[in-house]
């Protein structure tokens, strides 16, 4: 089976899960992560999703799965211990062209729960297309012991100062490069900071062109119109 990685915005976006037990605690923790916006719907409830619920963390309705709960959703999850519900789910989902996951049931499923490694931003998923979730905790465990657990706020600092790089150089094969040593180094905040330094004293040899007078600029476009603009996997 191939499988397309892909990691998803799911802020404010309608999710729902069928089912309120252990399978679905899971995967409700996931979405709310991904700070999506969940609604659960299961005729009884396990004690800590009741406490999600009571204090607005998700919209819980206490009654058994009906057709045409998904409407209006941009995800579902079905979590119950019912085969049949969870597949009826998955043929009213398919059918709506809403995205599904049937909870440990691979071939009723749209895409898989992967394991996850979390530093702040950075996010190691790991999957097994469904073939051994064994496999994929055991791995996640490893990358986990090696990852240090100061990762998240090292990118947080990359990043702030990737974005200094963007708005001082061109786009050109000197900052691409800049970009991938700056990815190798220690980075810290402060302003003293050896990485940032090295990054001021490159742009000082690949710094942006000065700006033309306003006259100028409008005559320069008109004679020379931009070029589409190029994507950079690196850069995006």
């Amino acid at each position: 089976m191939s499988l397309f990685p892909i990691f998803l915005k799911l802020t404010g976006r309608p999710c729902i899960i069928i089912g309120a037990g252990n399978l679905a605690e899971s995967k409700i923790d996931s979405l709310r992560v991904a700070e999506a916006r969940v609604t659960v719907i299961a005729p009884t409830v396990n004690a800590r999703i009741a406490a999600m619920a009571d204090v607005g963390e998700v919209t819980l309705h206490r009654r058994e799965y009906a057709p045409g709960d998904l409407a209006g959703h941009f995800l579902a999850v079905a979590a119950t211990d019912n085969p049949a519900v969870n597949r009826a789910v998955f043929a009213e989902a398919e059918a709506a062209g809403i995205l599904v996951n049937a909870v440990d049931d691979p071939p009723f499923c749209d895409f898989y729960f992967p394991s996850v490694v979390r530093r702040g931003d950075l996010q190691i998923a790991i999957s097994t297309a469904g073939a051994s979730p064994a496999l994929a905790q055991r791995l996640r465990k490893q990358i986990d012991s090696l990852l240090p657990l100061d990762a998240g706020d090292w990118l947080a600092e990359l990043g702030n100062l990737r974005r200094e790089v963007l708005q001082r150089e061109p786009a050109n094969d000197a900052r691409r490069e800049l970009l991938h040593q700056l990815a190798s180094r220690e980075v810290c905040g402060f302003d003293g900071c050896p990485t940032r330094a090295l990054a001021r004293r490159h742009a000082l040899s690949n710094s942006l062109p000065a700006p033309l007078p306003a006259h100028k600029t409008t005559a320069a476009l008109a004679d020379n119109p931009p070029p589409a603009p190029r994507d950079s996997a690196e850069e995006k």
